[in-house]
């Protein structure tokens, strides 16, 4: 009779556990991503109103290289280093695309609630190339890629809201 030997899990006092579930936000239960997303939101609107956004596309290349090596760190204990499969508790690509996305317009309640769910619909849409990045690339700079692929189209939706509302 075979044995079966679970993986070991990233330890949960590691730095890149908690990076790569934003803290916790990924190991809520239903729909990770968006808790994840929405967890962004705070700290977005902090480096929006302290540096505008460029601090902001700033702080998601930052993210983005720490989410690339916590992701790495996560798969690596999960023994998966090399699958294409985005685990649902990381959620720190969801954190730097929609930093992104944030950056098109000022730091306004509405705005950033529209920025919100039009990067969900952008993130669950995958449209090309995100959608290429979901199947094509492997580790963790394709769980972290796809995510910074589907940002521009919620970018621009959200461009286009804001010169909507703009009086």
């Amino acid at each position: 009779m075979a044995t079966i030997v679970p993986q070991p899990a990233l330890a949960w006092h590691h730095p890149a556990f908690w990076l790569a579930t934003w803290f916790g936000a990924g190991l809520l239960p239903r729909a990770p991503g968006t808790w994840g997303s929405l967890a962004a939101l705070p700290i977005a609107w902090i480096f929006a109103v302290m540096g505008g956004p460029w601090l902001l596309v700033a702080a998601a290349a930052l993210i983005f290289a720490a989410g690339c090596w916590a992701t790495a760190c996560y798969l690596r204990a999960q023994g998966s280093d090399q699958i294409a499969k985005d685990p649902q508790a990381i959620v720190i690509d969801e954190v730097a695309a929609q930093w992104l996305v944030l950056a098109v317009v000022p730091p306004d309640p509405l705005l950033y609630a529209a920025g919100f769910v039009l990067f969900r619909i952008a993130d669950i849409a995958k449209p090309w190339p995100a959608s290429w990045a979901d199947r094509r690339v492997d580790g963790a700079l394709g769980v972290m890629l796809d995510d910074a692929l589907a940002a521009p189209y919620a970018m621009a939706g959200l461009w286009a809201v804001q010169r909507w509302l703009a009086p």
